[in-house]
């Protein structure tokens, strides 16, 4: 990759794992200075008491070419939010891309029950973590995105604004969650055009997490043999893919043309080249639709 984002600063919220950490990973590949945060860090893990660390996050970013800075940030706290905008501001004078990619609710999540059957506290603290940290952050680091004109924000959610309008996504609260992200970015879209700003909704495809791939019981090397668990396992896509999209939407000079819309790594893949880790383009959301919905036998040909 070559270094299109070199002295570009880079805020990637919910950076310690999953999509998060391989888009710093890609942003610092393309030579930027980012800011990874996250609440599991040496110091300490979150209540979902996984392994991974925003330090390591930051390694692996400056491991590919990038300068990778881990700061420990609960989201939902004003003030820690607020101070880390202003360590970014003190220590690089400007923010060119925010990637706002906090999650960790999957415990939280019962899914496939109706609204009368969900637990409250575990549904609003869903939605405070999915919806209410977007909206912290960007309080925050708007201001510091906008002195230049040209900055770019990065939605990260589950799945296109089309699919989910078409789509009940299994629990109320994880629906409500994942389509307010969604607007999130057409509301940042119209607050920044005045400023020159970008604001861009990304889903990844069916995304090889570290929880996912635990869940399959496989591991990256081995990760075709999930398909024994679900054959539509195949179409899946490493997390670095929906990472390179946003590096190539970050390094696009004419990026302004996606302000506002809803769009997946698969959708991106086609437009700027990039691939998968494996040489692939999986087209994850044409996939579901036209395969896993349309009730036909998993065959992933012409999909990746």
């Amino acid at each position: 990759m070559t270094k299109s984002l070199t002295g570009r600063v880079a805020l990637v919220a919910g950076a310690t794992r999953g999509a998060g950490r391989q888009i710093a990973v890609q942003l610092g590949a393309a030579g930027a200075t980012v800011y990874a945060t996250g609440r599991s860090s040496r110091a300490g893990r979150s209540e979902l008491d996984r392994p991974e660390t925003i330090e390591e996050t930051a390694e692996l970013v400056t491991a590919a070419g990038g300068t990778g800075i881990a700061v420990r940030v609960d989201h939902l706290v004003p003030d820690e939010v607020r101070a880390l905008v202003a360590r970014i501001d003190a220590e690089q004078g400007r923010l060119d891309v925010l990637v706002n990619d906090v999650w960790g609710a999957d415990p939280l999540i019962t899914w496939e029950k109706p609204v009368w059957e969900q637990p409250l506290d575990a549904g609003f603290r869903t939605l405070r973590l999915a919806v209410d940290t977007h909206v912290i952050t960007s309080h925050f680091a708007l201001p510091l995105l906008i002195r230049h004109p040209g900055g770019l924000v990065v939605e990260i959610g589950d799945g296109t604004k089309a699919y989910n309008d078409e789509n009940y996504r299994l629990s109320v609260f994880y629906d409500l969650a994942k389509t307010s992200v969604n607007r999130l970015a057409f509301s940042w879209a119209h607050e920044l055009k005045a400023h020159g700003g970008t604001a861009v909704a990304l889903s990844p495809g069916w995304l090889r997490s570290e929880a996912m791939l635990e869940h399959f019981g496989v591991t990256e090397e081995n990760w075709r043999d999930g398909a024994a668990k679900d054959p539509h396992f195949l179409i899946s896509e490493t997390p670095a893919f929906v990472g390179r999209a946003v590096a190539a939407l970050a390094a696009d000079r004419d990026r302004s043309r996606w302000s506002g819309q809803s769009v997946s790594a698969g959708d991106l893949a086609k437009v700027y080249g990039f691939t998968d880790v494996d040489g692939s383009q999986p087209d994850a959301y044409r996939y579901i639709t036209e395969v896993v919905d349309a009730g036909k036998p998993a065959d992933v040909t012409g999909y990746r």
